[in-house]
């Protein structure tokens, strides 16, 4: 049984995200009988561990009433969940003190301190145990030469290596390997090299014997001002691209990254643009399901992979050239197009000069059907099978392709009631608006719940068929937080319109406020339960069958008046819908 309690301080959204939910405390009962799915009144399911809901780490990235009105209090607050949001200003700085960082440690140049913070993934650590393990090594390998390997200070003109003019020496130029060349064909080199792409970062010098890195420092001195700005953005970009603790925001135009402590937890991180994504495979957030399954589910949404599967619904080999056809006509009789032109049957894939009046000929094929008696039927029972999972995945995806379109639409009708909505409630209902937070709690509760949903669709593709109590246990978890949410959905989205177009203020808009922070706070909990039971891999089934088999429960013995109906631990109070069945004592509350 679920048992909703009321928190002691309330929790709120700390900024218009689409992803954040509100909290509570929750409090529920082992009782899920595998066996049984007694659903409605034989028992809870839910494991007891789950009773400290309310004290785990999972807090959902939430933030207190005190920090709703100051954006910087809450982003203040996300290194506590273990990362944290970079902007380009941010990123800048954070190259600078590292190449300063190492500069002073190992008394080298700015340029230097770059190039080899570059070829060890900006790692400074990397960088000082490398340096003091072996320094000759570490200046061999990446192309630092202490002194020039090539002595030109006597020379009053030179003959440039790659266009062979002799030149004054004021218009030559070299790495700190020393080799002298002109500056015209350095800046050739230089440019081609950065339009390139980056790798102009790994730059040597031109020189085809010579492993001088080039730096910096000459891409400054010698290229136009339209290539200086690619190197410098390369430069940063590898800063976030080479970093195992740091990537960019996924969202389409956000120039953000986010450096995530590794060993943190929870991947699920949000961008300072609001999006909200997985840090370690990138795709968008998909708490519960795990990075392999929705790399699978992603897959297997691919236009490739699904045209594969069309094909083998639709269509049959030729059993001469092995070309897929596809019957687009009634007759039997089958003839591949030239220059095979084999004549078979469309059932058995048979000859067809082997079908005659005995065997029915153009309408039908009993030999098919002996064949189909003796087992040999093999490819019909692959197409079959074939079917089958094609009718499973279109099941699944269609629900988690409509989902994320309510999404998409309630982020739209968020904004909307943001932007134009909110204002005009205040003024028809003689109002605050901060007594219509709890308007816009919902809506992020509906955006956020819509994003799990549509994952927990691709969770039950990849369930084992075999599994049946695990599946049953999830498809009932699964059912009562969709409607659960369905009832805030149609809440928030018709019945809060009648308050927005009224001519005046409504006498019952307390009791409607009412009634969606209760539908809020329920909708929350049984998508929190959902997602914990998704994460522990249902295993609440299995320990819950174990726990009956050891210990049966006598069918003379009634319950514990402290564990359902009494006044112990986790008793329900007048107002605490239960888990499984349809909480209306919240829905009436507008009656």
């Amino acid at each position: 049984m679920l048992r909703i309690f009321a928190p002691q301080r309330p929790w709120v959204f700390g900024m218009v995200s689409e992803d954040n939910v509100i909290e509570d405390s929750v409090s529920v009962e082992d009782d899920f009988d595998g066996d049984d799915y007694d659903y409605d009144d034989g028992g809870d399911y839910y494991d007891d561990d789950y009773g400290d809901a309310g004290d785990d780490d999972d807090d959902y990235g939430l933030v207190e009433d005190d920090d709703f009105d100051d954006p910087g209090a809450m982003f203040s607050r996300r290194p506590k969940l273990g990362y944290t949001v970079l902007q380009e200003a941010d990123i800048k700085q954070r190259q600078e003190d590292d190449i300063s960082k190492v500069s002073t440690v190992l008394s080298l140049s700015q340029v230097e301190a770059t190039i080899l913070l570059r070829h060890y993934n900006w790692n400074v650590n990397e960088v000082h145990d490398e340096w003091f393990s072996d320094e000759e090594r570490v200046r061999k390998s990446f192309g630092l030469f202490e002194r020039p390997v090539v002595d030109v200070s006597y020379a009053n003109e030179f003959t440039c290596g790659i266009c062979f003019d002799l030149l004054p020496c004021d218009n030559f130029a070299s790495a700190s390997c020393g080799h002298p060349f002109c500056r015209e064909c350095w800046q050739g080199y230089i440019c081609t090299s950065i339009n390139d792409g980056p790798g102009c970062l790994l730059l040597r010098c031109p020189e085809p014997s010579c492993k001088a890195a080039v730096g910096p420092d000459m891409i400054d001195k010698l290229a136009p001002c339209e290539e200086k700005e690619k190197y410098s953005q390369f430069l940063l970009r590898s800063y976030i691209e080479d970093n195992r603790e740091a990537k960019w925001c996924p969202a389409p135009g956000c120039e953000n990254a986010v450096n995530f402590a590794v060993g943190g937890g929870d991947f699920d991180v949000t961008c300072l643009c609001s999006y909200r994504f997985c840090w370690n495979c990138t795709v968008e957030a998909h708490r519960p399901v795990d990075c392999e399954t929705v790399t699978k589910w992603m897959l297997k949404n691919s236009v490739d992979g699904e045209n594969v599967n069309w094909i083998l619904h639709n269509s049959k080999t030729c059993p001469k050239c092995k070309r897929p056809i596809e019957k687009n006509q009634g007759c039997m009789h089958m003839t591949c197009t030239p220059p095979c032109s084999y004549e078979f049957c469309w059932l058995c894939l048979r000859a067809w000069s082997s079908h005659g009046l005995a065997t029915g000929g153009f309408y039908s094929c009993n030999v098919y059907e002996a064949e189909m008696q003796k087992g040999n039927v093999d490819a019909e029972m692959r197409r079959e099978m074939a079917k089958n999972s094609f009718e499973k995945y279109t099941h699944y995806y269609e629900r988690w392709a409509s989902n994320q379109s309510s999404r998409e639409k309630a982020l739209e009708d968020l904004n909307r009631m943001e932007s134009e909505n909110m204002e005009k409630l205040c003024n028809v209902q003689c109002t605050t608006m901060s007594q219509l937070k709890c308007i816009t709690e919902a809506w992020l509760q509906i955006v956020e719940c819509r994003r799990v949903l549509k994952w927990t669709y691709a969770y039950g593709y990849y369930l084992p068929e075999h599994e049946k109590t695990k599946t049953q246990f999830f498809e009932y978890l699964q059912g009562e937080a969709e409607a659960g949410l369905e009832r805030l959905h149609r809440c928030a989205e018709k019945e809060l319109d009648k308050y927005v177009t009224a001519d005046g203020p409504s006498s019952d808009f307390d009791d409607f406020r009412t009634k969606l922070t209760g539908l809020t706070s329920v909708t929350k909990t049984y998508f929190e339960n959902l997602v914990r039971a998704l994460e522990n891999g249902l295993e609440d089934v299995n320990s819950t069958a174990s726990n009956k088999t050891a210990s049966p429960r006598s069918p003379a013995s009634p319950r514990s008046p402290t564990g359902r109906n009494g006044k112990g631990r986790g008793s329900r109070g007048k107002e605490s819908p239960r888990a499984g069945v349809s909480p209306k004592n919240v829905d009436d509350t507008s009656k």
